[in-house]
């Protein structure tokens, strides 16, 4: 514990800094980000008359002719050939039909597998199977050991191995590991290992499918683009789910010895080594695709800078939403009604700033963009086809569910989750930490930064498709609630305080990235490359 005098003057220096800020231009602009306009704007955006903002329906028009108007209204250019809307080529693509089939047997979409997305929509058929235990390769449990995959569908337990005495067998003890928590560890090692396909046998498959079934039931999306795949060819291989059910009848054979799925998994629990045979089974996926194209825009509104103008920042929300299901409105109040409305206070903010003579001198693009619910779509075809060079885009500051107090916190409104800011970039960091202390005094908390944080965040809003450009980014981020994706996501939980003052802090970092005199240096280097 600090001394007593230590606490008092630290106090005084964070009071003296304050004090001092006061005097910046920068202070006046940044308060007129306010908690009144705040919920003014995002009693439509998260209204019933927007019916949830799903991709590519009446209410998301709804949500988009009132961004684009209040862009308008701020004397934002219209950078798209004249317009604030980039379309963004959508499928709309119905999976329901798809079916494997065995012989005479056919087994179906929901009720027996799964999928959520896939690059090839013709049918396939898979001769060469290969049983792999849980698809692990690690120091400590490797399925891969003695097995070859080479061209063959690989069929593998979900989770990760468990020893007789209960605890995960790679750690030791009862903490999981990446390889039970994200499925695309174990994808990317199929996919390196030469796989054919990935069967993954879901041991939860009834519980899993009670939680999913109305998002597998809808249309999912698909961008009308060729992907670039990478050098892990994600996306080149089938990843699907199966229940224990339908894998105990596949997997049944004289090539299999073990039993069911149930005893392959306690027999590895009880040798703790792996278990994998080779098997001959002639099973064809056809997806059955229905599908029909549609359009679904990013809204952009830009504000060009001074002696800079050719740099740009871009801040970005997306302001679509799960929509409906039957009666019930998914009214995304925080889920991302409160970064699209940061981002309509940060525009006003800026445009008035250059109407009294405080132009930025770097541009910045506000954007609102389309689909992340959908797989990050609308961010995924901006970088693909971008309106400013992405090689003169300095940052990306994204705002995703700001408006609420996560478990961890309480009923402490005054902290942020920052997600991003040192992954590229030392400076974008190291600017956004002196942001706070001059300005905002917030908890700045890193836990879901972490790259070991089973959560994934980094890689789950829409600074991840400017990341993967090799642009720093900061993710500003609240944490997740009992209301996320429930239609009890409402505004009148909501905490516009707290909003405000989060919007302040983005604002003064954005002052500073649009306004020091060189650009930030990308110093840390890309995992993407």
């Amino acid at each position: 514990m600090k001394p007593v005098f230590l606490l008092i003057a630290a106090l005084f220096v964070g009071h003296i800094k304050r004090v001092y800020a006061q005097s910046d231009v920068s202070v006046k602009y940044a308060a007129t980000i306010t908690a009144e306009e705040l919920k003014q704007h995002l009693m439509f955006i998260a209204s019933d008359s927007c019916q949830g903002r799903e991709t590519g329906t009446i209410g998301q028009v709804r949500a988009q002719e009132y961004i684009q108007n209040e862009f308008g209204n701020c004397g934002l250019q219209a950078p798209v050939n004249g317009s604030f809307l980039q379309q963004v080529d959508l499928s709309r693509e119905d999976f329901l039909q798809s079916k494997i089939v065995l012989g005479d047997t056919a087994f179906n979409f929901i009720q027996d597998f799964y999928f959520f997305w896939l690059e090839n929509r013709n049918s396939s058929v898979f001769a060469d199977n290969v049983f792999l235990g849980y698809g692990i390769n690690h120091d400590a449990y490797s399925d891969y050991q003695k097995a070859e995959v080479e061209g063959k569908a690989v069929w593998i337990l979900s989770g990760e191995p468990k020893n007789s005495k209960g605890n995960y067998i790679l750690s030791g003890n009862d903490e999981n590991s990446d390889w039970a928590e994200d499925i695309s560890i174990k994808y990317d090692e199929a996919v390196r290992n030469g796989a054919s396909a990935l069967v993954v046998v879901n041991m939860d498959y009834r519980m899993y499918i009670s939680r999913v079934r109305n998002y597998l039931q809808k249309p999912g999306l698909k961008l009308n683009i060729n992907r670039d795949l990478g050098e892990t060819g994600k996306g080149e291989i089938p990843l699907l789910y199966v229940s224990p059910m339908m894998a105990n009848y596949m997997l049944y054979g004289e090539a299999n010895k073990w039993g069911s799925v149930n005893d392959i998994a306690a027999f590895i629990a009880k040798k703790e080594k792996p278990v994998s045979f080779e098997f001959n089974l002639g099973w064809t996926f056809t997806p059955m695709v229905k599908g029909e194209s549609l359009n679904s825009p990013n809204i952009l509104g830009y504000l060009e800078g001074t002696d800079k103008k050719d740099e740009l920042l871009v801040i970005t929300a997306h302001y679509d939403h799960v929509g409906m299901n039957g009666k019930d409105i998914f009214n995304g109040a925080d889920d991302d009604g409160s970064g699209t409305v940061t981002v309509l206070e940060l525009a006003e903010a800026f445009s008035l700033a250059a109407r009294e003579g405080n132009r930025p001198r770097r541009s910045i693009l506000f954007m609102t963009v389309t689909g992340e619910e959908k797989g990050l779509l609308g961010s995924e075809w901006y970088t693909e086809y971008p309106i400013f060079p992405l090689e003169k885009t300095i940052a990306n500051l994204n705002i995703d569910m700001i408006g609420r107090v996560d478990e961890k916190h309480g009923d402490n409104e005054r902290y942020i989750y920052l997600i991003g800011s040192d992954k590229l970039s030392t400076e974008l960091h190291a600017i956004s930490e002196k942001a706070n202390a001059t300005y905002a005094g917030l908890e700045l908390d890193y836990t879901y930064n972490d790259p070991n944080d089973p959560n994934r965040f980094y890689y789950r809003s829409d600074h991840y498709n400017f990341a993967k450009n090799n642009i720093p980014v900061i993710f500003y981020f609240s944490g997740v609630h009992e209301d996320y994706h429930k239609p009890t996501d409402t505004p009148e939980k909501i905490r516009y305080p707290k909003m405000a003052e989060i919007g302040k802090l983005i604002f003064h970092t954005a002052w500073e990235l649009a306004n020091r005199d060189e650009r930030i240096a990308v110093d840390v280097e890309n995992e993407f490359k």
